[in-house]
């Protein structure tokens, strides 16, 4: 009992410290969470995850030291199974996209709210990752991004177990494929295609908690692919080159201009093409990410980067009068446009989270998670850290220090009850869709 009122009062001292501005929270919604904190049973799950946080860390890296390049999750995401199982989740299992997935049943009288960390990471499957402490830290890909978020889901699945915690809403917790690169999201999307039942989203993804991601840049990807007869540098001398018609189509979308705000922008990051230094090429292809916090200028981007390419075609043609170079547009990434507004329960209750456990909220952020689809659905959605330090995200010189990292689980823990509510204690803040 002693330990308990211990926990109250530095929560209590914490949050003190650390009222957030940034969120404007409806009273009832403050009512509700304060009565979430103060149930013993999640005082206790608080502390349990305080003092358990060494066996995380060495499970964090357990999971960290198995490869899972996009498209070859499937190891780690079987090991990920038996750790679901093995924590109450009995009938979990891996979907047809290779989700692992596992349903916590509630009391039956509420929403179903999912929680997420993407299995993938960004590096190549011969890519070391063995973990490496130096200096306080430790170093290894994929440490952080995401396998910090896959390690808080399995402290939040302890917590809840061990302490007795039933909740109203049903809560879903899933190891995602296809975060990173050309993934594209492909987990979540399935996902949010196979359950539209799902009422929230929750992602935790990454270390260094100080923010709550409440927009989705949305990102289009293509390879535009020129082809055309090609032939040899002298003898065929006076055909069009479809590796000429690619630089002027490239110089043609660098002198694209963008706003500033929303943020829009656009790089060519690979180029390829031809047969030898003494071919006149019959092939290129380069590859354009193009990315915007809105619909419409995303949209506008494209169209005039597909007009600037088409453009280069028939000035290309038209410089060897000879209509052989074609274009094409091959799309390789579709990430939606969405956003979660401020006034959402979800929200509201991750800011209190943080207050509680005396985070500084510093920024609602703006980026590319798991959350851009169902932001781009209605559905409400968030995305959080999962806690400690860390830095060199997709970088070989990957870092992870443990750096009061309990406190992303707990905060996790504590938006989550907030949203799904205990039973029999308080109601769930996350609304069903169709209320």
């Amino acid at each position: 009992m002693i330990k308990v009122l211990l926990i109250l009062l530095l929560a209590s001292s914490c949050a003190a410290r650390a009222q957030q501005t940034l969120v404007p929270v409806a009273e009832p919604t403050a009512r509700i969470f304060a009565q979430v904190t103060s149930d013993a049973r999640v005082q206790r799950a608080l502390q349990q995850i305080e003092l358990n946080e060494p066996q995380a860390i060495e499970e964090q890296i357990r999971i960290t030291e198995i490869p899972a390049p996009p498209f070859q999750e499937q190891v780690r995401a079987a090991y990920y199974l038996e750790q679901f199982r093995s924590r109450g989740l009995a009938d979990a299992y891996i979907d047809t996209e290779g989700n692992v997935i596992g349903v916590r049943p509630g009391n039956g009288n509420g929403p179903l709210l999912l929680i997420a960390a993407h299995l993938d990471t960004v590096f190549p499957a011969d890519v070391d990752t063995t973990v490496e402490l130096r200096g306080g830290r430790y170093y290894a890909p994929g440490i952080g991004d995401d396998t910090r978020g896959l390690t808080v889901l399995l402290s939040i699945l302890e917590a809840l177990n061990d302490n007795n915690i039933e909740t109203e809403a049903d809560i879903m917790f899933t190891g995602n494929v296809g975060e990173e690169g050309r993934g594209d999201l492909r987990g979540i999307k399935a996902i949010f295609r196979d359950h539209p039942d799902i009422d929230g989203f929750i992602s935790v993804d990454g270390v260094n908690l100080r923010r709550i991601t409440t927009g989705g840049t949305g990102s289009r990807r293509f390879e535009f692919r020129f082809s055309g007869p090609g032939g040899h540098s002298f003898g065929a001398f006076g055909l069009p080159s479809a590796i000429h018609a690619m630089g002027r189509a490239i110089a043609k979308i660098s002198e694209l201009r963008t706003p500033l705000e929303p943020k829009t922008t656009f790089t060519v990051g690979t180029v390829d093409g031809g047969t030898s230094v003494n071919s006149i090429a019959a092939d290129a292809v380069f590859a354009i990410d193009m990315r915007s916090n809105d619909r419409e200028e995303l949209a506008l981007l494209e169209s005039q980067a597909k007009n600037a390419a088409l453009a280069a075609v028939t000035e290309e043609n038209a410089r060897w009068n000879n209509p052989a170079i074609s274009v094409e547009f091959v799309l390789i990434g579709d990430r939606p446009v969405g956003s979660t507004p401020v006034s959402s329960p979800i929200v509201q209750v991750a800011a209190l989270a943080f207050d509680a456990i005396g985070i500084e909220l510093q920024e609602l952020g703006i980026s590319s998670t798991d959350s851009n689809v169902p932001m781009s659905l209605g559905i409400p959605a968030i995305t959080i850290a999962g806690g400690g330090e860390g830095g060199g995200a997709h970088s070989p010189g990957e870092w992870f220090a443990p750096t009061n990292s309990h406190v992303g689980p707990q905060t996790a823990l504590l938006t989550l009850l907030g949203l799904a509510g205990i039973a029999g204690t308080t109601p769930a803040l996350l609304l069903e869709i169709s209320d």
